[in-house]
């Protein structure tokens, strides 16, 4: 390309120069423009540079290293499964539980043990009816002759006994299995602990 500064006479250059000159020392801006072609002239690429286009970046020096992106790390698993903590939490706090599973059993009586378990089942089903909507996966009772039809969704329906062929298959509805339809867990604070189910409860004289 033909230089632009060939046009130029002597008085024209020196005026620009002290044009530039001035220019530079009082504005940032001009200064920080004029340094890429500096630069380039530098590095004598000065006639590579289009018309009023800035100078490409100087050569680095050395192997070059290509950034990567670093990812971002992973929330800790209490974090990460706060919804689920959440769930013991409620389920503790309105059915205790954990107190009833992590209880040996085995030495109570039926009795004693059907007790527990009634007030076990009404309080984790009222937080079941609460945050989650049920449905059954197929609508039929158990004990019906239901057809499992070809391409049917093996995480629905999981097929049990005698199972060879192929698709359609004919058989028991053992249970109609479970499906949640609708989840209205409450946000977790991040002020709050997750791992903490059940806080220690101390009763003061």
């Amino acid at each position: 390309m033909t230089d632009p500064s060939a046009s130029l006479s002597f008085f024209a250059r020196f005026w620009l120069a002290w044009l530039c000159f001035w220019r530079c020392l009082v504005s940032r801006e001009f200064a920080q423009a004029v340094l890429p072609t500096s630069r380039a002239y530098d590095a004598g690429q000065l006639k590579e540079l289009p018309a009023g286009a800035g100078a490409p970046p100087p050569p680095v020096k050395g192997p070059v290293v290509q950034a990567t992106a670093v990812p971002a790390a992973p929330p800790p698993p209490e974090r990460e499964h706060a919804s689920a903590l959440s769930l013991l939490a409620m389920l503790q706090r309105e059915g205790r539980f954990l107190d009833f599973v992590q209880e040996n059993v085995a030495a109570f009586p039926d009795a004693d043990v059907g007790a527990a378990a009634r007030i076990v089942h009404e309080g984790c089903r009222k937080v079941v009816h609460q945050y989650l909507t049920l449905e059954p996966v197929l609508p039929q009772g158990e004990g019906d002759k239901v057809t499992v039809p070809d391409g049917f969704n093996a995480q629905r329906i999981r097929l049990t006994g005698n199972v060879a062929g192929q698709p359609p298959y004919g058989g028991t509805l053992r249970h109609h299995g479970w499906v949640t339809t609708e989840v209205k867990f409450p946000s977790v604070s991040p002020a709050m602990e997750p791992r903490v189910l059940a806080p220690a409860e101390v009763e003061l004289p």
